[in-house]
């Protein structure tokens, strides 16, 4: 494999409506402490070390810290502004940052609220891509989508998004206002969005962001039967407890043979896999793979090398039949597009 970690100049793709980014993003909300304590120099450290290797789309939300990840996004945007693409979302609302008690909060005037307030922790006057993070089902899309085109005329936002949507609500919000990305859990364990919603985004010439593309960190191999999550948010989760736990270790073990063929490691393997697919459904696909450590950063942009023959893909593809635990763990039945479809 070849490192990409100086690599200052990606090859630039289109999502939907025109916005150009990285055929790789970065998802930042690892760095708010969702994983554990971290030094805020630290992720700053590994945010500047995401741009010097190219990287352009930066990935945060409102939820994340409880706006401190918003501040953290704030401190590189200060002095590099025009080489980031930045993505941020409202939609959620939360007691406190463990992610046990949230709910979701769509209606217009909330809209310009939650805008407002993270144009303030940002630091900026426009955020390049500004998604709804999930959807309050009582409230219709053609509302919510309506008052985040007001954001657009008014120059607070330049593109819009939708997290954990359904195809219909896709399609229904692309008809208020052009939709430039779709935000949802897609990896190699979670393939519910190709059923309906990425055949809809292709259609519709919208693109996609996997968020967890990585499935958590399980696909990199880092995870073993004994590793101990207590203090860990994912412990917590059926896909990396117990004997489901064990039987999801089998799968990488897939992933990681595939890897060694080829030179290269399981997150590789697994991110290259993302950009194959999409390629294989017609649409342009951007995953946003979060880590604290730059090296993983260099890492996950190796994946860009990697090239999956057809063999590779039909053995990848068999994975997330086999995978135990459903992919969301929320009590909330509308918390993810697949139980809404």
């Amino acid at each position: 494999m070849t490192s990409t970690n100086d690599t200052k100049d990606l090859t630039t793709g289109e999502l939907g409506d025109g916005l150009a980014t990285t055929p790789l993003g970065y998802g930042a909300m690892g760095l708010a402490e969702t994983y554990g304590e971290i030094s805020q120099e630290d992720a700053l450290a590994t945010l500047h070390h995401v741009v010097d290797s190219g990287i352009d789309l930066v990935d945060t939300a409102d939820l994340y810290g409880g706006g401190s990840n918003e501040r953290l996004v704030a401190r590189l945007l200060a002095d590099r502004r025009d080489e980031v693409v930045l993505a941020t979302k409202f939609g959620i609302t939360a007691t406190d940052d463990t992610y046990t008690r949230m709910a979701p909060r769509n209606d217009p005037a909330y809209v310009h609220e939650a805008c407002d307030a993270s144009l303030g922790r940002l630091g900026t006057d426009v955020i390049d891509l500004y998604y709804l993070h999930r959807r309050e089902v009582g409230v219709p899309i053609e509302e919510v989508v309506g008052a985040m085109a007001e954001l657009v005329t008014a120059g607070k936002v330049r593109h819009l998004g939708l997290s954990e949507v359904t195809a219909d609500e896709l399609r229904a919000a692309h008809a208020v206002h052009p939709i430039a990305a779709v935000q949802s859990e897609w990896s190699l364990w979670s393939r519910d969005v190709e059923r309906r919603v990425v055949p809809t985004a292709a259609e519709l010439g919208i693109g996609f962001v996997p968020y967890s593309p990585l499935g958590r960190g399980f696909l990199t191999g880092t995870i073993a039967a004994d590793t101990d999550l207590s203090t860990d948010w994912r412990g917590g989760l059926t896909r990396f407890s117990g004997d489901a736990r064990d039987a999801n270790l089998a799968l990488v073990e897939v992933v990681r043979g595939i890897a060694t063929e080829l030179g290269a490691t399981p997150a590789q393997v697994a991110l290259a896999w993302l950009r194959h697919r999409g390629g294989e459904l017609g649409l342009p696909v951007v995953p946003i793979p979060g880590t604290r450590r730059p090296a993983r950063v260099d890492e996950n942009l190796g994946s860009l090398d990697v090239v999956l023959d057809e063999e590779a893909m039909r053995v990848l593809g068999g994975l997330a039949d086999a995978v135990v635990g459903a992919r969301s763990d929320q009590d909330d039945p509308d918390w993810v597009s697949d139980t809404r479809e």
